[in-house]
């Protein structure tokens, strides 16, 4: 397709999102909700044919050599599509942000100010592999009112364009405009050189996929974003720590998955509680063939014990590895671990594990990143997990929006003010 070609794709697609993002910012929460249970009830009844699609997608994925850690994310599996559809209800039953006025107060002037929450308009949204994004995203910007144009990888063309249908076809049996959601018509890269151009009709552009995708966007959009480029997640064994629970947690955090950008990279453990620890958690990374990249007390540790660990090399601690490797250090107090995560961590995710109310506050108030949490897994940074029916993304950003991102984070606020005749004097 040429340059000219691509542009004027772009101008019809988003001469058409701008168009229905007017229409769906003022629908009612009723007809937003009756099309997310519409797409509900269509994502578990096509099941089989986006299960056909996405083997041929996993199929070719697999033929052209693509990593294992890709090929998970692109999978669709029965869970998955379960998922979709409870996200979908999920968000349906969550209260509308749209309209919503907050923290009205009266002025000496006489006149009242508050705010109003609104959606941000028009969403580009770019993603790789994961097709079941299509779904999550296509259900949280209906809710919050956002038209959005969806460009997913070209790995999952046919999932996504399955999903696609799905979605236009429950927003025209709810009353809503079916270009409100729209899934780009071409796979070409080109498409989203135009997308994250077009300021004309674009507002917010949130990309989901690996550092090279993301780490052009910051350097090619012209659009503001929402988005993180590295999942550098830390858990912290505390000098008080319940360590049956410090072992369950750090397993979890680590092996349940190792792709997702929320799995544990680094395990950091106090000096007091290292000795009992780091035996028992190194089983069950032996175990389960997890590479163990180890500062020199925890490699003394880990090797005293028995077990097979390598020494931490300097980029190790600044690494995401997606993979079944772990860096390990062991500090010698809670300033240290903090001190560790804020320089090497990417802002995202970070756990906490301890009896020490303290040492609790401290975590939540010093660590730096769009999650913290206390004696729990890393792993339950998730839109899903937190009650937002589903997440757009995670943002490591400080601006607007931070952490998993649902539908509160796609809407923003305006100032109203409400007078009684009232002038400037």
């Amino acid at each position: 397709m040429t340059e000219l070609a691509m542009n004027a794709l772009m101008e019809q697609t988003g001469k058409a999102a701008r168009e229905a993002s007017r229409i769906l910012c003022a629908a009612p929460t009723a007809s937003k909700n009756k099309a997310l249970k519409i797409l509900a009830g269509l994502i578990r009844e096509k099941e089989a044919s986006i299960a056909l699609a996405n083997s041929m997608d996993v199929s070719a994925a697999r033929s052209a050599g693509l990593a294992p850690a890709f090929i998970d994310r692109l999978a669709v599996t029965p869970k998955i599509i379960e998922t979709m559809a409870l996200g979908c209800e999920q968000i349906a039953e969550l209260p509308d942000p749209v309209g919503s006025i907050e923290d009205v107060r009266p002025q000496a002037s006489g006149i009242m100010v508050g705010r109003m929450r609104v959606p941000l308009g028009v969403l580009g949204i770019i993603y790789e592999a994961r097709p079941n994004v299509t779904i999550d995203a296509a259900a949280l910007a209906i809710k919050s009112g956002n038209a959005a144009i969806l460009r997913g990888g070209s790995e999952a063309i046919r999932t996504t364009a399955a999903l696609g249908l799905l979605v236009a076809r429950s927003l025209k049996e709810a009353g809503l405009p079916e270009r409100a959601i729209q899934v780009a018509p071409t796979a070409d890269r080109a498409f989203v050189g135009e997308l994250i151009r077009a300021r004309k009709y674009v507002d917010v552009i949130i990309p989901r996929g690996g550092k090279g995708l993301i780490a052009r966007l910051e350097q090619e959009s012209q659009i503001p974003m929402i988005h993180h480029l590295d999942g550098i997640c830390h858990t912290y064994v505390d000098a008080s720590a319940d360590i049956g629970m410090a072992v369950s947690v750090a397993d979890n955090a680590k092996t349940q998955r190792y792709a997702p950008c929320n799995a544990t990279e680094t395990l950091l453990v106090h000096i007091s509680a290292a000795a009992e620890f780091l035996p028992r958690i190194g089983a069950i990374y032996a175990e389960k063939g997890v590479e163990m990249r180890c500062d020199g007390r925890a490699l003394a540790l880990l090797s005293g014990a028995g077990f097979k660990a390598l020494r931490a090399q300097p980029e190790d601690w600044d690494t995401e590895y997606n993979a079944p490797i772990i860096s390990i250090a062991v500090v010698d107090s809670l300033s240290e671990a903090i001190e560790f995560i804020n320089t090497h961590g990417s802002h995202h995710t970070d756990a906490i594990i301890t009896r020490d109310l303290q040492a609790q506050s401290r975590f939540l108030r010093e660590v730096d990143s769009g999650s913290v949490m206390v004696n729990c897994s890393t792993r339950l940074a998730d839109g899903f997990v937190y009650g937002l029916g589903a997440e757009i993304g995670i943002s490591t950003g400080k601006l607007h929006a931070r952490g998993p991102v649902g539908l509160e984070g796609l809407t923003s606020l305006k100032y109203i003010v409400l007078g009684h005749g009232e002038g400037r004097h």
